[in-house]
């Protein structure tokens, strides 16, 4: 096979072009229809820095100062004059007291003298470089140094991290940990972010029960429920549970209408094939939606509505746990980041090694759930596929690690095939 193009966006599946009416459409046209759709949400809130974690930032983020704030030591040891090395060494000088962190920092250096300084501290005035404390000894209040320093050696010079007036950051950046701290360092108390995205979803199927509950004849439990709730579980989404229900039209289409007045995006699970039980197609119809995708060129997860009802997208996962984890995984997060302007939302892919042989039909790409192995002699990691057939296999599908990319075109892998591995983001 040749390997696909490295880390493509959104995705390499070999089906690009516009399919013919009625057949399945590739993953990444699937993609460019819903995103296309997918308008950010407009409302937006200020908020304190400390209220704000997890959520996307509006507008940039500007410096209204320059970092650092002033010239500080970077190390512990003794600030002095670059004048006062004249000659050959050793030099000794005149220990005249203590500046640390904290302290203002505009004691005055006389000439012969040092002081003592601390990780941070501002450098006194007329001192322009600072020698580490391993560098000297101490000889009662004299300090022995026997190395001449360089200008500006171990001196953190005010702005040169950034300038008042740069960008922080930019809008659609998430409020992770590096950036709160960027944020708190220029003394930014309050930060403009976008609202967090609403997002509804619901269980079709009247063979559904909790999990806990007895299950009679032909039930089963809704993982795909807890599978959602888990997913949905992050700062920027607001999740509304609608719970789960029964393959009835009228109760679908109820709920439907309901969930798209809550939320800017709809996901149900189950329902969207073509037996005589998958009633989502004709429930959107219905409740006034439109269909923009049907089927999708994937494996697992052929079965995929992607739409609108109202002023709501509306994306219909297969019923299958496994073909719901993986089309959400790969194409409904995606949507969701759109909906809350997220700026870096490119899927996490990796370029891996197969360390297995396959041979398959060509026709839709597979997310193959794998496992990574050691890395090679260049630095790039194996992969083994969990099983060759994984669309029911729960089970096998929380041992991986993450899913591995086959293209559409490849009907054989070859052992040391380059492929495109989505790690999973957590367990």
């Amino acid at each position: 096979m040749s390997p696909s193009p490295a880390l493509s966006e959104p995705f390499y599946c070999g089906c690009e072009a516009e399919p013919e009416p009625g057949a399945l459409l590739s993953v990444d046209g699937a993609l460019r229809r819903a995103l296309a759709l997918a308008m950010p949400v407009a409302e937006t809130e200020r908020l304190p820095l400390d209220g704000a974690h997890g959520l996307v930032l509006a507008e940039a983020v500007r410096a209204d100062v320059s970092l650092p704030l002033f010239d500080n030591s970077a190390m512990d040891g003794y600030a002095v004059r670059l004048a006062d090395f004249s000659g050959d060494g050793p030099w000794r000088l005149r220990l005249a007291g203590r500046v640390a962190a904290g302290d203002a920092g505009d004691i005055p250096v006389s000439a012969g003298a040092t002081l003592r300084i601390f990780t941070g501290a501002a450098i006194p005035p007329g001192c322009d470089a600072v020698v580490a404390q391993e560098l000297t000894r101490q000889e009662g209040e004299t300090i022995e140094i026997s190395r001449r320093p360089e200008p500006g050696e171990n001196i953190r010079c005010a702005g040169e991290d950034l300038t008042c007036g740069s960008e922080l950051l930019p809008a659609g950046r998430r409020i992770g940990p590096r950036a709160a701290a960027l944020l708190a360092s220029a003394g930014c108390g309050d930060v403009v972010v976008r609202r967090r995205v609403r997002i509804a979803y619901f269980s079709t199927g009247s063979e559904l029960r909790s999990p806990g509950v007895v299950l009679a004849a032909g039930q089963i439990w809704n993982a795909n429920r807890y599978h959602l709730a888990g997913a949905l579980a992050l700062p920027w989404i607001e999740a509304i549970d609608m719970g789960s229900v029964p393959d009835r039209p009228d109760l679908l289409q109820q709920t439907l209408e309901q969930a798209s007045r809550l939320a800017d995006m709809v996901v149900t699970t189950g329902g969207v094939s073509v037996g005589d039980e998958d009633h989502m197609p004709a429930v959107l119809r219905a409740a006034g939606g439109e269909i923009h995708v049907l089927k999708v060129a994937m494996k697992p997860g052929k079965p995929l509505i992607m739409g609108r009802i109202g002023a709501a997208l509306y994306l219909g996962l297969p019923g299958n746990p496994v073909s719901a984890f993986v089309t959400w995984h790969v194409i409904g997060t995606r949507i969701a980041q759109a909906l809350a302007g997220i700026a870096e939302a490119s899927p996490s892919r990796i370029l891996v090694r197969a360390g297995f042989e396959r041979i398959r039909r060509p026709g839709r790409c597979e997310f193959l759930p794998a496992r990574l192995g050691s890395h090679d002699g260049h630095g790039t990691r194996s992969v083994d596929i969990v099983t060759s057939e994984i669309s029911h296999r729960m089970a096998l599908l929380a041992q991986a690690d993450g899913l591995l990319l086959i293209p559409a075109e490849t009907d054989r892998v070859a052992r040391g095939d380059m492929l495109e591995f989505l790690p999973f983001p957590d367990g």
